[in-house]
């Protein structure tokens, strides 16, 4: 069984919802989540909040948090994930933050640099990834596999 269909069909047996969050990935997990047949019982939204003012304004991350730490940071993932938690009540919420590249990148934040907030109930994990920078596509397909073997794994151990 692929790994969308497995989330989906663990969310459905723990009558939980999902909802996600995404910026460098473009709404290509929510693209993979939806392409399961059944995931309307599950899945309650996905954001692309690809720019700051999206995510200021959609998910009420403060301005003054992405001046500080930048939109590519783990303080900015949290109060994404976080917040798209109270915005959609959903248990199990994804944010993706990052830099795709080609450019965008610097020395404290290469290209290939993507955070992964998971909340599942009041667990809330983020991870910190440095994929190769072997392309646009390539980063964000490894970040939504990333992200797809994280979910099975955090939603498994919420038992």
């Amino acid at each position: 069984m692929s790994l969308n269909k497995k989330i989906i069909s663990l969310i459905k047996r723990k009558k939980m919802k999902l909802a996600i969050a995404e910026s460098c990935t473009g709404g290509m997990l929510s693209s993979a989540i939806t392409s399961v047949s059944g995931s309307s019982k599950v899945f309650t939204m996905g954001l692309v909040t690809y720019s700051n003012q999206a995510k200021t304004s959609i998910l009420k991350v403060p301005q003054k948090l992405i001046k500080k730490n930048g939109a590519v940071s783990v303080q900015c993932c949290l109060a994404m994930v976080n917040n798209l938690s109270k915005i959609s009540k959903s248990k199990i919420c994804v944010s993706i933050t990052g830099i795709a590249g080609p450019k965008g990148g610097s020395k404290q934040k290469p290209v290939g640099l993507v955070y992964i907030g998971i909340r599942v109930g009041k667990k809330v994990v983020v991870n910190k990834c440095n994929f190769k920078n072997k392309g646009r596509i390539f980063i964000q397909k490894q970040t939504v596999k990333k992200t797809l073997n994280l979910l099975v794994q955090l939603i498994k151990r919420d038992s």
